[in-house]
């Protein structure tokens, strides 16, 4: 049977680390990071506070330069390393093919300027100037993200934790990016907002077939949302599978005590 150039494309990472290790003087933020991450799969990277978890992904984003090792994105039938690659272009696949939702909704929106506007500034970065067809597309995806289109002229200011990180969401898929990178996207919200916001995130990524990288630190929130799993410890990949298998097997001490944590509790 012959495979399809399309479909070889889908068996081929759209994301790769080889060797990645970024430190802050003598702090090592992480260390020696390799992982592929396919088209419409969901990443999980687990650990506990100060396990190098949102490191890796600041890095992965192409917000935080290796200080070794390589961090490639796929670009039509090309990996590009996005440390080594003109400026010009990082800049456009951080606008348009790559997307991060930040923990901290401030330093993922402009609090400033209206929920319309914060979406309109992806749909800017691709070069759409006709302000209807902004505000059309503004309207859709807060929609998509099951906000009152009604309030997309309003402040982000004047929105609860919840919408805040259905907003970074709708701001982020505006522009239509191959993957998505998620730090903490349940972090401080009652248990009713989260069950809500990941069942969006899960109809999300099957509609739209997004590549998702999640960091949590719950491992229930990885279990319901990822495909595989990578756990870190001290900076370090200490495991990573498929998520049943690393969570029903775990072999490393550390995932051990960490599945043993969440059954306790």
């Amino acid at each position: 049977m012959i495979t399809s150039a399309k479909n070889h494309r889908e068996m081929e990472p759209l994301l790769r680390a080889r060797g990645v290790c970024v430190s802050y003087g003598r702090h090592i933020g992480c260390l020696d990071v390799h992982l592929d991450v396919m088209a419409g799969e969901v990443m999980a990277v687990v650990g506990e506070s100060g396990s190098g978890k949102t490191t890796l992904v600041r890095c992965l984003a192409g917000m935080l330069p290796p200080s070794q090792g390589h961090v490639l994105f796929r670009h039509g039938n090309q990996l590009l390393d996005l440390y080594h690659i003109e400026a010009s272009l990082r800049r456009r696949l951080l606008r348009t093919s790559i997307g991060l939702v930040f923990q901290r909704p401030e330093e993922g929106l402009r609090m400033g300027v209206s929920a319309g506007a914060n979406i309109c500034e992806r749909l800017l970065a691709e070069g759409e100037r006709h302000y209807r067809r902004l505000r059309q597309t503004a309207r859709f995806w807060i929609d998509s993200v099951e906000l009152d289109p009604q309030r997309m002229d309003d402040l982000p200011s004047t929105y609860s934790g919840g919408m805040l990180q259905r907003l970074q969401i709708a701001k982020n898929l505006a522009s239509r990016p191959h993957i998505l990178f998620m730090d903490e996207p349940t972090s401080g919200l009652d248990v009713s907002v989260q069950a809500r916001l990941l069942d969006l995130i899960r109809r999300l990524v099957r509609q739209f077939h997004l590549a998702v990288v999640l960091v949590t630190h719950d491992l229930a929130v990885a279990r319901l949302l990822a495909h595989r799993v990578m756990v870190m410890l001290q900076g370090r990949v200490v495991e990573q599978g498929l998520m049943d298998q690393v969570l029903d097997d775990p072999q490393h001490p550390y995932t051990q005590l960490l599945v043993a944590s969440r059954l306790a509790g």
